[in-house]
C-alpha cells in the first residue's frame, strides 16, 4: 500500500463520545483515515470488517470491555500482528500488565498527550 496515496486505518475504540471526536481529528489532522467504535462489542466487529492498520483501544468500555475485545480480536485471522494500543485513565502496573497479557502491544494513560502519541503510532506501524 501506497501510504503517500491512501491513508492508513485507525480503529477509534471509545465510548465517550468527546473523547471519541477529539481524537478522530486530532488523527485525521495527522493524516489517518479512522474507524469508531463505542464498545467492545462494535470494535471485534469492526477490526474483521475493516482490517485497520492500527487500533486504539479504550479498556473501560461496555458490553464486552477492551481486554476481552483485545482476546477476540488477536484470534481473527490476519490481525495477530496488527498493533492495539491500549488507552485507560488508570496508570497502574497492573493494569498495564494485564493490557499487554491479553494482546496489547502498548499501554497509555488519558489524559492523552498527542504528540507521544503520534510519535508512538508511527513507530508501530514502521513510518
Amino acid at each position: 500500500m501506497d501510504t503517500h496515496t491512501e491513508a492508513l486505518k485507525v480503529l477509534l475504540v471509545e465510548d465517550t463520545e468527546d473523547n471519541r471526536f477529539m481524537m478522530r481529528r486530532l488523527l485525521e489532522m495527522a493524516s489517518y483515515s479512522v474507524v469508531e467504535a463505542r464498545n467492545g462489542e462494535e470494535a471485534v466487529q469492526l477490526a474483521r470488517e475493516e482490517t485497520p492498520a492500527l487500533i486504539l483501544m479504550d479498556l473501560s468500555l461496555p458490553i464486552i470491555d477492551g481486554l476481552a475485545a483485545t482476546r477476540l480480536i488477536r484470534q481473527i485471522p490476519g490481525l495477530q500482528a496488527t498493533p492495539i494500543i491500549a488507552v485507560s485513565a488508570h496508570d497502574t502496573s497492573d493494569f498495564q500488565t494485564e493490557a499487554l497479557a491479553a494482546g496489547c502491544n502498548r499501554y497509555i494513560t488519558k489524559p492523552i498527550d498527542f504528540n507521544e502519541l503520534e510519535k508512538l503510532i508511527a513507530k508501530l506501524l514502521g513510518q
